[in-house]
């Protein structure tokens, strides 16, 4: 199979599950995902399907990247916290579509990685930080957006309050890894309204910083 028949089957599985805003596919399409797939796993980049990275964390698969990326409705001035940096593959796609991303992990392996890849392909406009993402970045709120990568009891209430008003979070929401729904969270100036999206599987959501 060529690249560019690659690249159409890649979109057309990201259409036929409900990837449909054009700004997102766009971004999809621009942004390679085999950069942020290492190892064994490397020929499998374009599959629509979760893969492992380095510290026991998973790359999620490319169509609900998309779903998030379409539910969090980034703009082109917005400033975009990302909760899980993870390979850093999240972080690139929403480069494409907002003003500035701040990308948090708890793992220094990764975001040092995701560091390298962001360079290799000219990313500018996100930093990317080793913290306890669960407490967001305080000194850089409010944001605009904010999606969190990994899964939560409920809402992080640190991460509601560094959400402007108008703005939108996508965080995904359960207490076991079988049972999650993936939650829209709008603040307005009555505070959130949710709105449940449909059921997902992430990593659990920890506090502190990784060893590695």
């Amino acid at each position: 199979m060529t690249d560019a028949e690659r690249k159409m089957q890649f979109l057309f599985a990201l259409r036929s599950r409900g990837v449909t805003d054009g700004r997102v596919l766009t971004a999809m399409e621009k942004i390679d995902r085999g950069p942020f797939v290492k190892g064994i796993f490397a020929d499998r980049a374009y599959e629509d399907m979760p893969l492992p990275i380095a510290c026991g964390q998973t790359i999620s698969q490319p169509s609900v990247v998309g779903l998030m990326t379409q539910a969090l409705n980034v703009q082109p001035r917005d400033k975009v916290l990302e909760v899980g940096t993870g390979s850093g593959y999240q972080a690139a796609i929403l480069s494409q579509l907002a003003r500035r991303v701040y990308t948090v992990d708890r793992h220094q392996r990764l975001v040092q990685e995701a560091r390298a890849v962001f360079q290799a392909l000219d990313l500018t406009n996100i930093t990317a930080f080793t913290a306890d993402g669960s407490h967001g970045l305080a000194d850089q709120a409010p944001f605009d957006r904010i999606i969190v990568t990994a899964a939560a009891e409920d809402p992080p209430g640190p991460l509601l309050a560094q959400l402007k008003i108008g703005g939108i979070m996508v965080v995904p929401v359960g207490q076991s890894d079988a049972v999650q729904s993936l939650i829209q969270v709008k603040r307005t100036d009555k505070g959130y309204d949710y709105n449940e999206l449909r059921p997902v599987r992430f990593v659990p959501l920890l506090e502190g910083v990784g060893k590695e």
